[in-house]
C-alpha cells in the first residue's frame, strides 16, 4: 500500500529533523534526574525510620511513598509525549501544503487518503516506541532503586499511548483544517483546556460539588485525554495508595469507566475519518 511508504517516509523526515535525537535526550536527562530523586526519598525514607526505632509515627507507607514517585514520573512521562505529538504532528499536512511538498506527492498514483493515514501510522508508532521506552525507564528505575514495581503497568503504558494517540488524532485533523501555527494554538488550547477541566473535576469530586464534576465530563466528552490519564493513573497504583491518598492532580479515587475507553477510542477513529474527509475535499 502506497500508505505505508509515506509512514516510511514520516519516519526518514523525523530522523533527518534529528526530532527524535533530540527528544531521546532529553528523556535520558529527565530519566537520570527521576532516578536521582527516587535516591533522595529512599534515602529520607531510611533515615526517618532509623530515627524513630522501629516506633510507629506519622508517616505514610514506603509502597506510598514509592507509588506517589512512580506516578511522577508517570505524569510527566504522559505530559512529554502529548507535548512531543503536538509539535512533531501539527504541520504534517498544513506546513507541507504551504511548502508546496505535497504537489510532487500527489502527483504520484497516491490517494489523498493514504497521505493522512501514512503519517498517522508514521507518528503513532514513534509515540507508542517513545511511551513504551520511557515508561519502562519509569519502572525500571522505581524497581532496581526503590525496590518497587507498579502494579497493571501494561495497562497504565496502553492508556498513557491512547492519551497521545487522542492529540494525534486532533493534530493531525486540525493540520488538514488549518496553518501550522493557527493548528498548534488551536490543539495546545484544547489539550490546557482538558486539564484544567480534569483539575476542576478532582476539585469537585473533593468538594462534593456537582458542578465542578460536570464541568470536568464535559471537557472529557470534548476532548477525553485528561479521563485516560486518570484511568492509567489509577490502574498502576496499589489500593492502599488510592485510599490513602485521594484525588490528586496526578491520579483519582473515582476512575472513569470502560466506556470512556471505547469513547476514547471511537473518538480516535472518528477524528482521523474526518481529516481523511477534509482533506479529500481541500484545496491545494
Amino acid at each position: 500500500m502506497n500508505a505505508f511508504l509515506i509512514t516510511r517516509l514520516t519516519l526518514q523526515e523525523a530522523f533527518r529533523r534529528k526530532m527524535i535525537v533530540a527528544v531521546l535526550f532529553l528523556s535520558a536527562v529527565f530519566l537520570l534526574l527521576y532516578g536521582f530523586g527516587f535516591q533522595l526519598l529512599i534515602d529520607d525514607f531510611s533515615t526517618f525510620d532509623r530515627q524513630r526505632g522501629g516506633i510507629p509515627g506519622r508517616i505514610l507507607p514506603y509502597e506510598v511513598q514509592a507509588s506517589a514517585m512512580v506516578m511522577l514520573g508517570l505524569y510527566t512521562v504522559n505530559f512529554l509525549a502529548g507535548i512531543m505529538t503536538i509539535f512533531a504532528a501539527v504541520g504534517s499536512i498544513s506546513a507541507e501544503v504551504e511548502s508546496g511538498t505535497l504537489h510532487a506527492i500527489l502527483s504520484k498514483p497516491l490517494a489523498r487518503w493514504e497521505v493522512v493515514a501514512g503519517k498517522y501510522v508514521g507518528f503513532l508508532i514513534m509515540i507508542a516506541i517513545y511511551v513504551s521506552l520511557m515508561v519502562g525507564g519509569v519502572v525500571l528505575i522505581s524497581t532496581t532503586i526503590g525496590d518497587y514495581t507498579p502494579p497493571n503497568i501494561i495497562q497504565g503504558t496502553a492508556l498513557i499511548v491512547l492519551v497521545a494517540t487522542i492529540l494525534l488524532s486532533l493534530t493531525i485533523l486540525g493540520s488538514t483544517v488549518f496553518a501550522t501555527m493557527a493548528n498548534g494554538i488551536v490543539v495546545f488550547m484544547l489539550y490546557g483546556m482538558a486539564l484544567t477541566g480534569g483539575l476542576v473535576e478532582q476539585i469537585g469530586t473533593a468538594l462534593d460539588n456537582d458542578t465542578m464534576v460536570r464541568i470536568g465530563v464535559g471537557t472529557s466528552i470534548l476532548l477525553p485525554s485528561d479521563a485516560m490519564w486518570k484511568l492509567a493513573s489509577y490502574v498502576v497504583q496499589p489500593a492502599i495508595a488510592v485510599n490513602l491518598v485521594g484525588p490528586n492532580p496526578f491520579g483519582t479515587s473515582n476512575p472513569p469507566s470502560s466506556f470512556a475507553v471505547q469513547y476514547a477510542i471511537g473518538y480516535c477513529v472518528m477524528l482521523l475519518v474526518a481529516a481523511m474527509l477534509v482533506f479529500r475535499r481541500r484545496d491545494i
